[in-house]
């Protein structure tokens, strides 16, 4: 296998374990366990685990980057940055409990624009008008995906509030991610980003947390969580972004998206309408839209090698 393969199979595995993880939340949560139980367990394993396999692999890592590209206090903005992790996994639980998980992965996705207004404001030169109008194709396939011309529906503004929030703490996520102390080791920018989001866990469920967990919904369902959410797609991410680039490596993540519609569908047995695949479709083409240019760079750039 080919790196360029390693990278597209690493990236659509990495989201693909964010795919279910809204599906089985609500899934316990409808089996009796607590939001903010689950959430605790999720991060209390990751913590555990990241420590565990950063004390084994220390002696051996280094600096990816030489020392003049360190940059200050790098361990404290991970765990700065990764607070906006925790935030996430909070937002998004709550909104599930209010909408379907196939709508809530749609307002999750927002990111998607999100994104380039943060672009927008932090690097204007990078801003073209594809990347404009790819963030207003997403839109326009969240108006279909929400189900928003379906007559029957019921609006619920708590969970669209919620949704949106947890896309604005990914949009917070995906760009620590890519741009905080990257020349540390992938596992210690991973349990240090853990961290950060355990902790805003604790500050967010505060009492809930002593009222819903227990040694029962840490084995039960806080391995599988924290094991697919906070272990394996941030490895796997580090791993694939690397070997096929930014552009191709947001498109296939969106595969996250489909995956969890999927997943719900068989869990859940949520039902999913045409209009509902209609809207999926547009927005994971205007993913394809915004990173058009990235990816014809990264073909270009592959064929003279």
């Amino acid at each position: 296998m080919n790196s360029s393969l390693k990278g597209v199979f690493f990236i659509a595995l990495g989201a693909s374990c964010y795919g279910v993880l809204a599906t089985f939340v609500k899934y316990a949560n409808n089996d009796g366990f607590g939001t903010a139980g689950l959430a605790f367990s999720q991060y209390l394993f990751g913590v555990l685990l990241l420590s565990i396999i950063s004390l084994v692999v220390s002696k051996q890592a280094k600096l990816s980057t030489n020392s003049n590209a360190i940059s200050k206090f790098p361990k404290f903005k991970l765990v700065l940055f990764g607070t906006t992790l925790g935030l996430t996994s909070s937002f998004y639980y709550l909104s599930i409990q209010y909408v379907p998980v196939s709508v809530g992965i749609i307002l999750l996705m927002q990111t998607i624009w999100m994104g380039v207004v943060l672009e927008y404001v932090m690097a204007r030169h990078l801003i073209t008008k594809t990347k404009v109008l790819g963030a207003f194709v997403a839109i326009v396939g969240t108006v279909f995906a929400a189900q928003i011309f379906e007559a029957d529906l019921n609006i619920n503004f708590t969970g669209i509030g919620f949704g949106l929030l947890a896309a604005l703490s990914y949009t917070g996520a995906m760009y620590a991610s890519n741009n905080v102390s990257l020349e540390l080791p992938v596992i210690t920018r991973s349990k240090y980003l853990v961290y950060g989001g355990f902790l805003v866990v604790i500050v967010f469920w505060n009492v809930q947390i002593l009222e819903e967990f227990n040694a029962e919904v840490f084995l039960k369902w806080g391995i599988f969580l924290g094991f697919f959410g906070t272990i394996l797609p941030p490895i796997l991410f580090n791993k694939g972004f690397p070997e096929i680039g930014t552009g191709l490596g947001s498109i296939i993540a969106a595969l996250e998206i489909p995956v969890s519609v999927f997943s719900a569908y068989l869990v859940l047995n949520e039902e999913i309408s045409l209009l509902q695949w209609l809207g999926i479709v547009i927005i994971l083409c205007a993913v394809l839209l915004i990173n058009w240019r990235k990816l014809f760079k990264t073909h270009k750039k592959q064929e003279s090698d």
